[in-house]
């Protein structure tokens, strides 16, 4: 196995999907939830976004390809699906557990488009198709599984903080995650339009 690649592939991934700054959008999405229901949304978030991340490392192209779809569109559509997550935390809507569902959290926008989002999918995409030989196939998948288990363990672990904010700091932590949230998702639109503004431009 290619240590060096790993460690390219392990560091790049590991700050795009950003583990202590999924924290407080985790905590402020599961804040209501008893230990074990958030204990289950965190494996399960990185069960969906390890799938997803897999599936586009190793059909990624292809699958756009045959869609015809642009990345840029596929990151402007993680963005819109993310401004509508970080609405419901500003308005106070996601703080209603009668309306919440573990399994919804976990998939959607946990697992997809926050852990597997387009920054993550993109890099691995990259580092797949720039691969040769089974020992640098080998290092890029032994990266991710590396870096999915490092988020578990810090999504995990972070039931302890809800104890320490109580109702009142979830409460607040909630209304800044969604801040922070709506501040990524319009990022995530911004580039996406100046992406086919780039790739247009380059056509004429």
């Amino acid at each position: 196995m290619d240590a060096k690649l790993f460690g390219e592939v392990f560091v790049t991934l590991l700050v795009i999907t950003d583990p202590p700054g999924m924290m407080p959008i985790f905590l402020a999405l599961t804040g209501p939830m008893s230990a074990r229901d958030r204990h289950r949304a965190a494996w399960q978030a990185v069960a969906l976004a390890l799938g997803v991340i897999v599936v586009f490392a190793v059909a990624g192209q292809t699958l756009l390809d045959y869609l015809h779809v642009d990345l840029p569109a596929l990151q402007a559509a993680g963005g819109l699906l993310l401004v509508l997550v970080a609405l419901e935390l500003l308005t106070g809507k996601a703080d209603d557990p009668s309306q919440q569902s573990t399994s919804n959290i976990a998939l959607v926008p946990l697992g997809t488009p926050l852990l597997a989002g387009p920054g993550a999918i993109v890099a691995t995409m990259l580092f797949v198709q720039q691969s040769e030989g089974a020992a640098e196939v080998s290092a890029i998948a032994a990266a991710i599984v590396a870096v999915m288990i490092t988020v578990w363990i810090v999504l995990r672990f972070s039931g302890g903080i809800v104890k320490v904010l109580r109702p009142g700091g979830i409460e607040v932590l909630t209304r800044i995650a969604g801040l922070l949230l709506a501040a990524i998702a319009v990022q995530l639109i911004a580039d996406a339009i100046a992406a086919f503004v780039t790739q247009y431009a380059d056509l004429t």
